[in-house]
């Protein structure tokens, strides 16, 4: 099992909010995690950092070799509460950090087996030889709209409010995680990224450059560079496991 990592603050911005971490719990597992943070130039890169410590942290503390897949995903979904509460609790007590907020994705990976969570609309991606599955579902208004049928995926990729969130670690003393259980294959790939990538890209195109690119160390610079050839108004942040 491998994983390569890389963000990048875009075209325009000139603070990068995004975060990232790859973990290895063991010689069998790893842990990766993406933040998109949010709230201001004083404090979304405040809540992203401070989310990824305090989850991380959390899982660490909770891991156990041989744990089930049914364990594991209950520690990432304590973890998710745990970084919730710290940033909310932050939130309050500092003017600064009012509002602030980040979306969480997270995979926890032990060679055939993989576990998903997720806040917001950061994603994640399974990837192999016969296609591209989005595991996660984004927890913002359009998908709503989409479910709804008031919006195509066409149309819902130019929406203008597109990045309204519905869900986020940090703005309410409480939230609700979804969590995703996947069986893997070697071969496999699992793909982290905030919206700044996957707003530029669509899953074919997301495909094409992970399971068919030459260089999976290199595929992450890839990734970002397309998205800053289409101008990346936005952080871009993607994390590459391959089983």
């Amino acid at each position: 099992m491998q994983s390569w990592g890389l963000s990048d603050a875009g075209c325009v911005r000139t603070q990068n909010q995004d975060a990232m971490r790859m973990e290895t719990l063991d010689r069998h597992s790893m842990l990766c995690v993406v933040c998109d943070g949010m709230g201001g130039a004083k404090s979304g890169n405040v809540a992203s950092s401070l989310a990824i410590d305090v989850f991380v942290q959390e899982v660490r503390r909770s891991y156990k070799p041989g744990m089930t897949a049914e364990q594991a995903g209950q520690m990432l979904c304590s973890a998710v509460k745990l970084a919730n509460f710290t940033v909310y609790d932050q939130a309050q007590q500092f003017d600064d950090f009012r509002g602030m907020g980040t979306t969480l994705v997270a995979a926890w990976v032990e060679e055939n087996h993989a576990a998903i969570v997720n806040v917001g609309d950061s994603r994640a991606y399974l990837l192999n030889q016969e296609g591209v599955q989005c595991v996660t579902t984004d927890h913002s208004l359009v998908q709503l709209m989409v479910q709804r049928g008031e919006l195509t995926q066409e149309q819902a990729k130019r929406y203008p409010g597109k990045n309204f969130i519905t869900r986020a670690i940090g703005t309410e003393p409480i939230v609700e995680c979804d969590l995703f259980q996947l069986e893997l294959e070697k071969g496999d790939c699992i793909l982290l990224c905030t919206d700044g990538l996957s707003n530029l890209m669509d899953d074919q195109e997301i495909l094409f450059e992970v399971v068919h690119g030459v260089n999976k160390q290199l595929c992450c610079r890839r990734l970002i560079d397309i998205a800053k050839s289409r101008g990346a108004p936005d952080n871009v942040t993607s994390v590459l496991i391959v089983v």
